[in-house]
């Protein structure tokens, strides 16, 4: 295999050559693969250096086949502020490559192997970048998987799996650690040893670990861990709420493209870009290593997640599977009205403590306004004309910005009733085609963008909870927006919903949260003008009943579609009819194939 790889090496060189573009062999800079050398530092510098000596030039760093190691201790570090993430800063980072332009990171199938807590791979502020060929993994990840040995009265007997590092901390609760960070865990996922489901009516495990006994090397008694569904041979991953880091932190990029990169583990998302215009993903992958991988869990949070992009957003061929959380979520983020300056200007704040702290929008964008009881719009759109920090000297971990509009504002917006500003112009298109999602809590897809929207050919088998969901949140997570026009055909849903967690209601959830739904004048999805959602020839195999859940929208079609009724698991979920509508106006349900004959259709 090496000897390909060089041979590919060698004519990736001549090719470049001819073309004008640089090609430069990492080697040459003493990053050379399994020698388990702490390369953090000298990554850095050869970065470095070869910025500055190819200044101008159309780049390919070029690595050889092989595992690559990099420790926190010695790393760069950075202050980054990443959304729908904890801040800790500064953080630890791999691979820094900060403001290129046309540059290629061929990995020629390179292992990325990360010790410690750290951020593997940023890209900042560059234009035209490729990323292909290589992995990312942890040699220690921070999840601790362990296998039930014994559950019963006296409390439950577990075994470490032998990567795991563990011992009964100071404070006398289960701790798995490291050489730099440790944790106590007290949430957990289970899932079925033998198909790696997440197991059957399960979700989130509470796992109280005080008074646990080490009773060898790697078993412990943890006596008031008690849970009857974690039979023998079941596999808990151990985790924390924690995410300080992606796997790949995208920021200000425009046109990036990701081809053949494989995310094995990472302590945050997957991969998370925010503020970028163009991302093509084209087998892009957060999976386990192959079918024999001990592990049955990758990343700690989403697989994928993009927070106020636009452009495109492409998303194809790509293997998602053991993730605490979504295979992709695309969305916005609300700012809230704090106070009310004038009849133009007003203050508005980032209100997740997850998201804060990066840029939101400039002078030129267009905004609206949204009124967070009843999640409608209200005034005229408006354009900003001034915008800058109100809490900091800098965007850099600032909270409120003072924003001057075009257009006098609206006399019922103020800050003394909820009111979110959502920019228009940071929203994409999305086509999220021909992937495969399985084994994961939570959610398969999340969409929040007014662009169209095509979710075609994927696979959703045992998401565990919704399969596809479209959301809008002004209260929470403040995720904009509005889903105007989207598409969701010929895919196949295979057992969602074996358990429940937040936004659960049916295989397709159409769920914004509305604290106030019955005082609604006005429409959240779809409306006049506007595609609103169709579903048509996907195939749907489900345990249970509910297929559609959909609250606040105008425009729904569901034609063309099979759902066939198995007997895989036993039904549960509340929700007793397939259709269940909340506020739906322009609803079209035809020429579509039950298997039991039930379409049946709940209207409130």
């Amino acid at each position: 295999m090496k000897r390909i790889i060089l041979n590919l090496s060698l004519l990736i060189l001549l090719m470049s050559a001819c073309s004008g573009e640089k090609v430069v062999n990492m080697r040459d800079y003493g990053i050379v693969p399994d020698t388990k050398e702490n390369l953090s530092s000298k990554m850095q510098e050869a970065l470095v250096a070869i910025k500055q000596a190819n200044e101008g030039k159309k780049v390919t760093l070029l690595f050889e086949d092989g595992r690559y190691d990099f420790h926190s201790e010695g790393a760069v570090q950075k202050e980054y502020y990443v959304s729908n993430h904890d801040q800790p800063n500064p953080k630890a980072i791999g691979l820094a490559l900060e403001d290129w332009k046309d540059l290629t990171l061929d990995g020629a199938g390179a292992d990325f192997i990360f010790h410690g807590r750290m951020l593997p791979l940023s890209l900042l502020r560059s234009e035209n970048t490729v990323l292909k060929n290589f992995s990312i993994d942890f040699e220690t990840p921070h999840i601790a998987q362990v296998e039930i040995v014994k559950s019963d009265a006296e409390g439950t007997i577990l075994r470490t799996e032998p990567w795991v590092k563990a011992r009964v901390g100071q404070n006398g609760h289960f701790e798995n650690y490291d050489e730099t960070w440790r944790n106590y865990p007290q949430a957990g996922i289970a899932f079925d040893h033998k198909t790696r489901h997440v197991l059957y009516q399960t979700s989130d495990l509470w796992c109280p670990t005080n008074e646990t006994k080490q009773l060898d090397e790697r078993t412990f008694h943890v006596p008031y861990w008690k849970d009857a569904r974690l039979v023998p041979g079941t596999k808990v991953a151990m985790r924390t709420w924690d995410r300080p880091a992606p796997g790949i932190f995208l920021y200000m990029n425009k046109d990036t493209r990701l081809e053949n990169v494989t995310v094995h583990y990472a302590e945050g998302m997957g991969l998370l870009a925010q503020i970028c215009e163009n991302i093509t993903l084209e087998k892009f992958n957060v999976c386990l290593r192959g079918e024999d991988d001990p592990r049955y869990f990758t990343t700690q949070a989403d697989a994928t997640h993009f927070s106020a992009c636009k452009g495109k957003i492409i998303s194809c061929n790509g293997l998602y599977e053991g993730m605490m959380d979504d295979a992709i979520n695309v969305h916005g983020t609300y700012l809230k009205i704090v106070k009310r300056l004038d009849d133009q200007t007003v203050v508005g704040r980032y209100m997740h403590p997850q998201a804060y702290g990066f840029y939101w929008g400039d002078k030129g964008d267009k905004v609206q306004f949204v009124r967070s009881n009843t999640m409608e719009v209200i005034g005229d759109e408006n354009v900003i004309a001034e915008i800058t920090p109100y809490d900091k000297e800098t965007i850099q971990g600032a909270k409120e910005f003072k924003i001057t509009f075009v257009n006098p504002l609206d006399a019922a917006i103020s800050e003394n009733e909820g009111f979110g500003i959502e920019n228009l112009e940071w929203c994409p298109e999305v086509y999220f085609a021909d992937n495969v999602i399985r084994n994961n809590r939570a959610r398969g897809t999340l969409f929040s963008t007014p662009l169209k929207t095509v979710v075609e050919r994927n696979v959703f088998d045992h998401t565990s909870g919704t399969a596809i969901l479209l959301c809008g949140d002004c209260n929470g997570w403040f995720e904009t927006g509005a889903c105007r026009d989207v598409t969701i055909r010929e895919n196949k849903f295979i057992n969602s919903l074996t358990n429940l967690f937040q936004f659960t209601e049916a295989v397709i959830s159409i769920y914004p949260e509305i604290p106030n739904l019955k005082d609604q004048v006005k429409y959240f999805h779809g409306g006049e003008g506007h595609p609103g959602v169709i579903i048509e020839n996907n195939q749907f195999g489900t345990f249970d009943r509910p297929i559609v859940f959909a609250k606040s929208i105008d425009g729904l079609t569901f034609r063309g579609n099979k759902v066939v009724q198995n007997e895989d698991f036993p039904a549960f979920h509340s929700n007793k009819t397939r259709f269940r509508l909340l506020r739906a106006k322009n609803v079209v349900i035809e020429n579509n194939e039950f298997s039991d004959g039930d379409a049946s259709v709940s209207e409130e």
